[in-house]
């Protein structure tokens, strides 16, 4: 649609917090809606744009601001936008915030290492609490939560769908997106 505002939703969050299955959904929603969108999701970034890349803070940050770059690119030409990558240290988020200015929107995938673990189809929280994985987020390399993401979504408290109506709901609040009458995620 010619027109559209772009923006970025930019999920943060542990492993297995949600990120990926809250974009999806917000996703469907956004192309119910004859909208364009784009997701940039963090295992699909580190096997494509960000290959060769390690798991220290410095290829991390390397990473993030590759998803940060594409996804200014894409929300400044007007095209919504959804990051879902781990992006584990505030600092980084900041720069991407700051690049984007009000077409970034922080949302907070809260969930517990705990509950995480317990949804980890992949074993890597396993092989992370046994010492196998080296710079696991949340285990042995540290995840610093948003101070004031414009969305939180508590995932160990709310369904997946909930979550994504939560993220409509605020789209339509900032009239990024049209309301759309009986619409339900």
């Amino acid at each position: 649609m010619s027109g559209e505002k772009g923006f970025c939703l930019w999920f943060t969050g542990l492993s297995g917090a949600g990120k990926t299955t809250i974009s999806k959904l917000v996703e469907h929603e956004l192309r119910d809606r004859r909208s364009r969108v784009e997701i940039l999701d963090g295992d699909v970034i580190r096997e494509n744009l960000s290959k060769g890349l390690g798991f220290s803070k410095e290829d991390r940050d390397t990473n993030i601001r590759r998803i940060a770059f594409v996804a200014d690119l894409l929300s400044r030409n007007g095209v919504p936008v959804m990051t879902a990558a781990i992006s584990p240290y505030e600092a980084i988020r900041g720069e991407a915030r700051e690049t984007m200015g009000t077409r970034f929107i922080e949302i907070y995938v809260k969930a517990s290492v705990e509950v995480c673990a317990e949804r980890d189809v992949k074993g890597l929280y396993k092989k992370a609490f046994a010492g196998e994985i080296k710079e696991f987020t949340g285990v042995s390399d540290p995840y610093e939560p948003p101070k004031a993401p414009e969305i939180t979504l508590d995932t160990e408290h709310q369904e997946a769908e909930e979550s994504a109506a939560q993220v409509i709901a605020y789209l339509e609040e900032r009239e990024l997106i049209p309301v759309r009458e009986g619409a339900v995620v």
